[in-house]
């Protein structure tokens, strides 16, 4: 049966970074015996953009099988002293920079564990300091398809970066987040999840950096050009422009405070900042 490795990065697809790492990835497959199928998540992560290559694993993790490897490359710290990381977590193994671009596997109840890559006989032979994401990542991510132990990379990891995620705040029932990602359509995904609205209640009034919007359960209820809140497929709320850009429309970004509450319910002034 094929192992199944998913590549995550901010290369982009007009330069042949990708191909390489697929390139290593198939040699220690032939080599190896055990066969891979390579899917690609996403290369189109924002240059650097730690935060938002994290929320996109965050989002299709969870979809693909159990033992499945996720291989993630952004990383603006490479040739650096940041450590190289094999995570295995309940249904998952990830693979790539100590950086926090695992931070939503890694939750406080410590059903992960991690090691730093550190075994030679894992990486190519020549490594070069700006392209990790071929010489150790990708070999790390084959070897482990093909059977080797995450534990046999290197020593244990207790105490891996995590991102500061904005959270939200509740108060007498209103709950204050924040925008985390502007998606290619111009959709505002927030940091406030689907759990968090059920528990708010009916006539839930939502507010994006203090204008108010609808809420709706799909884009088709709004009329075009007209903007409004619904879950996403992510389970996250979202803030739309049907047929439009929310993030233009608002001149919002990441970090745009988004507060949901009750009618009448008291509008808290701000969102912190916190673990998931």
């Amino acid at each position: 049966m094929s192992a199944i490795i998913t590549l995550t990065t901010d290369f982009g697809t007009r330069d042949a970074y990708v191909a390489e790492m697929k390139g290593v990835m198939l040699g220690i497959a032939a080599t190896s015996g055990q066969p891979i199928n390579l899917v690609d998540l996403t290369h189109e992560i924002a240059a650097h953009d730690v935060t938002e290559g994290a929320l996109a694993l965050d989002a299709a993790v969870p979809f693909f099988p159990a033992g499945s490897i996720h291989l993630a490359v952004v990383d603006p710290g490479v040739g650096t002293e940041r450590r190289g990381l094999v995570v295995r977590t309940e249904r998952a193994l990830f693979v790539g920079p100590d950086n926090g671009l695992f931070t939503p596997f890694l939750d406080a109840a410590g059903r992960w564990e991690a090691w730093n890559l550190r075994a030679e006989e894992y990486r190519l032979a020549v490594v070069s300091r700006t392209f990790h994401g071929r010489d150790i990542f990708a070999p790390a991510a084959a070897h482990l398809a093909a059977g080797v132990p995450p534990e046999g990379f290197g020593p244990p990891v207790q105490d891996p970066v995590r991102l500061a995620w904005t959270t939200v705040r509740a108060v007498t029932g209103a709950v204050a987040g924040a925008v985390l990602h502007v998606d290619r359509f111009g959709n505002l995904v927030t940091s406030i999840r689907a759990e968090i609205l059920e528990g708010i209640g009916r006539g839930l009034r939502i507010r994006l950096a203090g204008r108010r919007l609808p809420l709706v359960g799909t884009y088709g209820e709004l009329e075009a050009g007209q903007a409004g809140a619904l879950v996403g497929s992510s389970g996250r709320l979202e803030i739309a422009v049907r047929e439009g850009s929310a993030a233009a429309r608002f001149k919002a970004r990441r970090g745009t405070p988004v507060v949901v509450s009750r009618s009448l319910a008291p509008v808290p002034k701000r969102a912190r900042r916190a673990s998931p």
